[in-house]
């Protein structure tokens, strides 16, 4: 693996489950953290304020919407998203291509309009809370989840999208095929011996980087710790080695 000078850079907290007070106290508390992720819990109960105040804190933010509608309506979205100053905005990949590529060029402009540099689009592929027997069972795609995922990955590409977010079971073969300009975010990272909560494809956070990953979002692990402080500093220490 690469020397990390700044492990910290490699970790996107996620701000799930909490309230803006509580979000404070945790930066406070971690004033290391870089990388933020608002969900669509965080942003809907707070509001698009909690992004500026973010922003007022020196923190990078993953936008994590996860938009998905007709092209329009995805477009006009990430137009308005990327003049809030997000350095990450997700959206469904399945969203089709024709609107990938028409909300990339809308985050340019909307960006660009602001004088921002322009935000890195990712394409959501499966979320880390499916598994094979309920993508056959509920959805009736009885495709495997890789393929599946390879195939909305090349989407994204294809769109001009940079990166996408997939679960770490994925990341070593997407690596394979894409270069580390195209950022690979991966969800369902855990402790060993951890619980997986909702989630089925999960890692620990030294194996998913060591297969490919750009980044580690990391929540309940840190944010639900009795020790949140040390649990962030363990995490930042498995991504040296």
């Amino acid at each position: 693996m690469k020397d990390i000078d700044h492990p910290s850079e490699k970790i996107i907290i996620a701000l799930d489950g909490m309230d803006k007070n509580n979000v404070f106290n945790l930066l406070e508390e971690i004033p290391e953290i870089i990388w933020v992720k608002v969900g669509l819990e965080l942003f809907v109960s707070e509001g698009p304020d909690i992004l500026s105040n973010l922003r007022d804190r020196g923190k990078k933010i993953f936008l994590d919407l996860k938009f998905h509608d007709i092209p329009t309506t995805v477009t006009r979205a990430c137009f308005a998203a990327s003049q809030i100053g997000a350095e990450y905005i997700s959206l469904h990949t399945c969203a089709g291509i024709k609107a990938l590529k028409m909300a990339n060029e809308a985050a340019q402009e909307g960006a660009a309009k602001v004088n921002l540099k322009p935000p890195k689009l990712l394409g959501i592929t499966i979320l880390t809370s499916w598994t094979q027997e309920s993508f056959a069972n509920d959805l009736l795609i009885y495709q495997s989840i890789d393929q599946r995922v390879k195939h909305l990955a090349e989407i994204a590409s294809n769109a001009g999208l940079g990166g996408c977010v997939c679960s770490p079971r994925e990341v070593k073969f997407l690596r394979e095929i894409y270069p580390e300009s195209f950022d690979l975010i991966t969800p369902g990272i855990r402790s060993i011996g951890s619980d997986n909560n909702d989630q089925s494809r999960v890692s620990e956070a030294s194996e998913a980087l060591k297969m490919g990953a750009s980044k580690l979002v990391i929540g309940r692990a840190i944010t639900q710790s009795d020790n949140r402080a040390f649990m962030f500093k363990s995490f930042c220490d498995k991504v040296l080695y």
